[in-house]
């Protein structure tokens, strides 16, 4: 069983950076892909950036492609998600996940954290 905490949310101007983070309990994160999704209010989760196991492979939503960095640290058990250059359609509450493989779809995903709220000003 793998227990997620995510932190670093808050509020900030359009333009500005956050960077997230999500430490595990429980088990070691090295051998489980990761993964950060959001959902704002009235929408579905949708998927944001993904890390492969061995931290080779990373993916992101065009929507963040090239602002949000998506790294971790299997040493500190953590994984980080930075946001930089943020828009107010940024704006949600970012769930981490680990699960089996690095993909777009939350069902790849077995565990979750109970969500950070990130709010961009305009």
């Amino acid at each position: 069983q793998v227990q997620l905490v995510e932190s670093g949310g808050g509020l900030v101007q359009a333009g500005g950076s956050l960077r997230l983070s999500c430490e595990a309990s429980g088990r070691t994160l090295s051998t489980y892909a990761m993964g950060w999704f959001r959902q704002a209010p009235g929408k579905e989760r949708e998927f944001v950036a993904a890390i492969s196991w061995s931290g080779k492979t990373t993916s992101y939503a065009d929507s963040v492609k090239g602002r949000f960095t998506i790294s971790r640290d299997d040493a500190k058990n953590t994984v980080y998600l930075q946001m930089n250059s943020l828009k107010p359609e940024d704006t949600a509450v970012y769930y981490c996940a680990a699960g089996g493989r690095a993909h777009y779809t939350a069902a790849a995903y077995n565990y979750w954290g109970q969500g950070t709220q990130v709010t961009v000003s305009s």
